[in-house]
């Protein structure tokens, strides 16, 4: 969360290179890995423009479930994805706007992405407001189905504040909404039937508080998710920012996300005639879905970041992060029953150069 500032062009310009590691799994069963390098830059063009961007290539191959945790011996995977972003900025005496765009490649999808965003800071520079807007085309396909052309359409809208309370608190509220229409369905999990429109709503909270005698940061944050498929999630989130001499910090988070079922998912009962993997009363119709993402669970992750200013021009970091999903963590009710435990990890390790 950048502070609350006056909207001045960077002075310097920055290159970055990223590496992620991804793997997830159940037990017994290895299922995604993916691979994901990654270049980012930010370039200053004089006193009132900077030009960013970035690109990243990821390598993905493993099993993913057709059904609930249910693997086949076809389920096998092997995609690379490119993607990359461009951002325009200018800036004025306290405000700034921003043009870009944003495209991804798959075999199978395509997304295309134009955005604007603008900010705008107060007098005595304690407090900066912001509105974003996106509109995202995407073309879907399948490698399964030489048949499937299907298109979707997303608007998207974020606006927030952020607010200098005082020398050691800052506090951000960012409320978002994305309104989609088109293919919503995944044609690699059957059956999976979703409606044609997906209405999302977010409501984020960030509070960061420095404490002075251990010259330490505490980030804590809230986020609220509602969506018209049903599904409703709350994310919590602390991360402690500890520096270790004038070089050093590490920063360890834990986050907890308790989330509700979409309307439309169907717990891994199956019909007593059609059998596996058809819920009861299956008529192809009406929606139904058995991706376990759509389902009632609870997730705890728990991370460890660690950064090195190796001089004034590079910073070395690495994060590294452990997920893991149960229905019985849920709170406020009862998970999706009969799921297998899910869980992943990941690893980045970053290297940047300022100029």
């Amino acid at each position: 969360m950048a502070p609350a500032m006056a909207e001045t062009a960077p002075e310097q310009g920055v290159i970055a290179i990223k590496q992620l590691s991804y793997q997830d799994w159940q037990p017994g069963l290895q299922r995604v890995h993916v691979n994901a390098p990654s270049i980012y830059a930010l370039a200053p063009l004089d006193a009132h423009w900077s030009l960013e961007g970035s690109f990243v290539r990821d390598g993905v191959s493993g099993a993913s479930p057709r059904h609930h945790s249910a693997i086949s011996s076809a389920s096998h995977m092997d995609d690379q994805r490119h993607a990359g972003d461009l951002k325009l900025t200018h800036y004025d005496d306290r405000q700034a706007w921003a043009i870009g765009g944003a495209w991804s490649n798959e075999h199978d999808y395509k997304s295309r992405t134009l955005s604007a965003e603008w900010r705008l800071s107060s007098e005595d520079n304690n407090r900066t407001w912001n509105i974003g807007l996106a509109r995202s085309n995407d073309s879907i396909g399948s490698s399964d189905d030489d048949t499937l052309h299907e298109h979707r359409g997303t608007w998207q809208l974020l606006a927030g504040v952020t607010q200098a309370v005082s020398a050691l608190d800052l506090v951000q509220l960012n409320l978002g909404a994305n309104w989609g229409r088109g293919y919503f369905s995944d044609p690699y999990k059957f059956p999976d039937i979703r409606p044609r429109s997906r209405n999302q709503y977010t409501a984020l909270l960030r509070w960061n508080h420095h404490i002075e005698p251990l010259q330490a940061t505490l980030r804590t944050s809230w986020r609220f998710y509602d969506d018209s498929f049903g599904v409703r999630a709350h994310t919590l989130e602390a991360a402690w920012v500890q520096p270790l001499g004038e070089r050093w910090s590490v920063t360890p988070t834990l986050r907890y996300t308790t989330q509700s079922a979409a309307r439309f998912y169907k717990d891994p009962v199956y019909d007593p005639v059609l059998g596996e993997p058809f819920p009861p009363g299956f008529d192809g119709q009406h929606p139904t879905s058995a991706d376990q993402r759509l389902s009632a669970f609870g997730a705890l992750t728990g991370g460890l970041r660690v950064d090195w200013r190796v001089d004034a021009q590079w910073k070395l970091d690495l994060n590294y992060e452990r997920y893991e999903q149960r229905s019985g963590w849920r709170a406020g009710g009862n998970g999706s029953p009969g799921l297998a435990t899910f869980s992943a990890r990941w690893w980045q390790f970053g290297l940047s150069r300022s100029f």
